[in-house]
């Protein structure tokens, strides 16, 4: 019978490290999660839960009562704040559900906070006995991260090496590129004759870019996003059915059909944005990137493989043929190597068991 091998005498260098950890995944209450329609965080925030859970760590998630989860489910409100108008104001929704998850501090080992917004955790840096560490998912401004600076050190984890830089001076525990589910995303070998557009609709976004770069192209494009103010004002008078259509905000299904049947992605977007998941789920598709050199995009392009980068509108204009024309077998492939669920669970579990150490 083989003897058991002696573990490592622990020093104060070395405190134990449990396995599996308690986790306590703080999600955003606007909505449940996953998310019934296109929202980001909450999608990511079941990603990395049902991740976690199935690596055999007790995670409780900090959600809306309509949330569907492997992991212990603590639902603060029965319905969230996008659904229930009474629920006002958001941020104090927000807060409540975040209070919750530090109420029950020592039933925990480390407690994760989704911050769609801002990151309003970090308040609870010095009251909870239980590391506290926040994943941020905007870009912040410079008196943001001023603002944020009196806690220096809250842990944040990046979710880009863009971010990163954007958060410089605050405590960056770790950088973990998102993950997405890559079987749920269709491979089509043979797509369509359009391009897509899926995105906010905002300036910043580039919405406006994309339609011309189209025109210029003699391309269709398919617009995909959630109606709002900046759409009616702006947009849809651009929109003839033909050219330019808008088909509304559309669930995960529909997001992959039109995904694998677009010929490119078509992401001018103008600001500094910290990563773009829209970026992984098409190359996912098979469906390669035309992207303006802004924020993490060349951190998520792997350039002629799995798309192109440019500087300006012209340039992508006179470049998206060769675009159009890249291998979208080694797209899929190399979404597949890069954007995995199991990649983006191994990173935050070692940022986890940092924290404890």
């Amino acid at each position: 019978m083989r003897t058991p091998s002696r573990a490592p005498a622990l020093t104060s260098a070395s405190p134990r490290v449990p396995s599996p950890l308690r986790i306590a995944q703080v999600g955003p209450v606007a909505t449940s999660i996953p998310p019934r329609g296109s929202s980001s965080v909450e999608l990511l925030t079941s990603l990395l839960t049902e991740g976690l859970v199935s690596r055999g760590h007790e995670v409780t998630l900090f959600a809306t009562g309509t949330s569907r989860t492997s992991a212990a489910l603590h639902a603060t409100f029965a319905r969230g704040y996008a659904e229930d108008a009474e629920l006002w104001p958001w941020d104090l929704c927000e807060m409540l559900n975040l209070a919750a998850a530090v109420e029950r501090a020592a039933e925990f080992d480390v407690i994760h906070y989704q911050a769609m917004y801002y990151p309003m955790s970090i308040a609870f840096t010095r009251l909870s006995p239980t590391p506290l560490v926040q994943t941020l998912h905007h870009a912040p401004g410079r008196s943001e991260v001023e603002l944020w600076s009196r806690y220096p050190e809250a842990p944040f984890v990046a979710i880009s090496r863009e971010q990163a830089t954007q958060l410089s001076g605050l405590n960056i525990v770790g950088t973990v590129h998102h993950g997405i589910d890559i079987g749920a995303f269709a491979f089509r070998r043979e797509p369509d004759d359009y391009l897509m557009f899926l995105g906010r609709f905002t300036e910043g976004k580039g919405v406006l870019d994309a339609i011309e770069i189209a025109g210029r192209a003699g391309m269709r494009l398919i617009l995909a996003a959630p109606e709002n103010e900046y759409y009616r004002a702006v947009v849809a008078p651009c929109v003839d059915g033909s050219r330019v259509v808008y088909v509304g905000e559309v669930d995960a299904t529909a997001k992959v059909a039109l995904l694998g049947g677009a010929r490119a992605l078509i992401y001018p977007v103008r600001s500094a944005e910290p990563f773009g998941l829209v970026l992984a789920e098409a190359m996912a598709c098979g469906t390669p990137v035309a992207a303006f050199n802004r924020g993490a995009v060349g951190e998520l392009v792997d350039e002629g493989i799995t798309g192109m980068v440019f500087e300006s509108l012209d340039a992508l204009v006179a470049g998206l043929p060769k675009v159009l024309a890249l291998d979208r077998s080694l797209v899929r492939t190399r979404a597949a190597e890069r954007f995995t669920i199991d990649r983006m669970v191994d990173a935050y579990v070692d940022v986890y068991r940092t924290l404890l150490q």
